[in-house]
């Protein structure tokens, strides 16, 4: 099991009161101490106004913010965790997505999901669809997305209820030889998981504690069977919650639960230390954790 961490962003107000400047230098000093000690990947949120409530705080763009990190890092992998789909027009995502690829030499993942956040669709005017709406707005956008970045394909087209691209030339799409990797985010387990199984490389389940993953796992491998693939090709992955104490506090509870994830199977566990902001401690001590589980940090 491999273990990614969430770089200082903004979202969960971690920068309250920070300057822009100085706390853009922190994410990046976070990033680079994380690939300095061996995590596997280094993440950013995808939103646009803080949680639970919306405030006057810093909240830094994920594409953007995220391209630097790429420049600024030479081995961790890089992505979000998950784009909103229905912030960005899915072609436009495709093609941000193979030129991140390329500033990353390869090392990019595309995290992508339905949405929920409805304080900031509605602030930036992309009105709030239903939950089926969105979901199906989520399964256009994944046809678009893998047509455009399919390797030896230069050419896209698709027409659906939500997203259409006709003769759409995606170039770059990175350097990695394969397809850049998806990852579908999400805990619902008769559509998102679906869409998974047909879709992604990765499905990323929020928040879902050991018990919960033990009767989950067995649904999504049937997901997969539903549709002929070998359930083992489907990687699954936990977003580890900032508040959950099995997470965020350092000591022998947290070595526990990182080594009863691995043993259920997990490909990687990715989560934000708030800590994180003021000190380089609670990564070491993450790391240290890490290895008394007999966690390797990058797999």
């Amino acid at each position: 099991m491999k273990i990614g961490l969430i770089a200082p962003q903004g979202w969960s107000g971690e920068f309250d009161g920070w300057e822009p400047g100085v706390a853009w230098r922190r994410t990046v000093a976070v990033a680079q101490r994380a690939e300095a000690l061996g995590f596997e990947s280094v993440w950013l949120f995808d939103h646009f106004h803080t949680v639970p409530k919306p405030t006057d705080e810093i909240t830094f763009e994920s594409f953007t913010a995220l391209s630097a990190l790429a420049a600024l890092t030479e081995r961790v992998r890089v992505g979000q965790i998950v784009i909103c789909n229905g912030f960005r027009n899915p072609a436009l995502t495709a093609k941000m997505a193979g030129t991140l690829a390329t500033i990353s030499d390869g090392r990019f993942d595309l995290g992508i999901g339905a949405g929920w956040k409805r304080d900031e669709w509605l602030a930036y005017g992309y009105g709030f669809p239903k939950t089926p709406v969105r979901l199906e707005m989520l399964r256009d956008g994944l046809e678009v997305i893998t047509r455009m970045l399919a390797p030896g394909s230069e050419h896209a087209t698709f027409e659906g209820e939500h997203a259409t691209v006709r003769d759409a030339i995606n170039l770059p799409k990175g350097t990695q030889e394969a397809r850049i990797p998806i990852m579908v985010g999400g805990n619902g387990p008769n559509v998102t998981w679906r869409l998974a199984a047909r879709f992604a490389d990765e499905l990323n389940v929020d928040g879902l504690s050991p018990a919960e993953l033990r009767e989950a796992l067995p649904v999504i491998r049937s997901r997969c069977e539903e549709i002929g693939r070998d359930p083992d090709s489907l990687k699954v992955s936990l977003h580890a919650w900032w508040g959950e104490p099995a997470w965020s506090t350092a000591g022998d509870r947290r070595s526990a639960y990182l080594a009863e994830l691995a043993e259920l199977g997990l490909s990687r566990v990715i989560g934000l230390l708030q800590a994180s902001v003021d000190s380089e401690e609670p990564l070491v001590a993450l790391a240290e954790d890490a290895r008394a589980a007999g966690v390797s940090l990058d797999g």
